[in-house]
């Protein structure tokens, strides 16, 4: 079964990704804050990240950061925001392809 981690601060939304996910047979865990989830990342496996850009504690970008470091995951950035240097900086965490 594929795991999927979603660090998401808005509960309802949170809540909607994952119930379409488990809708698809996907384990899913929930983490509500930057902190929270880089611990999650670190400690347990999973295939996939949702992670919002905008969270309490540490911001989505940084979290990236701080997970490229040590992880070779992917990680599905998600927001709201919608300017091109948010795009641009998020683009700029992706790992380089050889």
């Amino acid at each position: 079964m594929n795991r999927i981690l979603i660090i998401e601060d808005d509960k309802a939304i949170a809540e909607i990704e994952r119930d379409y996910l488990e809708i698809d047979q996907f384990e899913v865990e929930i983490a509500s804050s930057g902190t929270v989830g880089l611990q999650m990342a670190m400690q347990e496996w999973f295939d996939l990240i949702l992670l919002d850009i905008m969270l309490p504690e540490m911001d989505g970008f940084s979290l990236c950061r701080e997970l490229r470091k040590v992880l070779d995951i992917s990680i599905l950035m998600v927001t709201a925001r919608q300017e091109d240097i948010d795009k641009i900086r998020g683009l700029g965490l992706a790992p380089t392809i050889i």
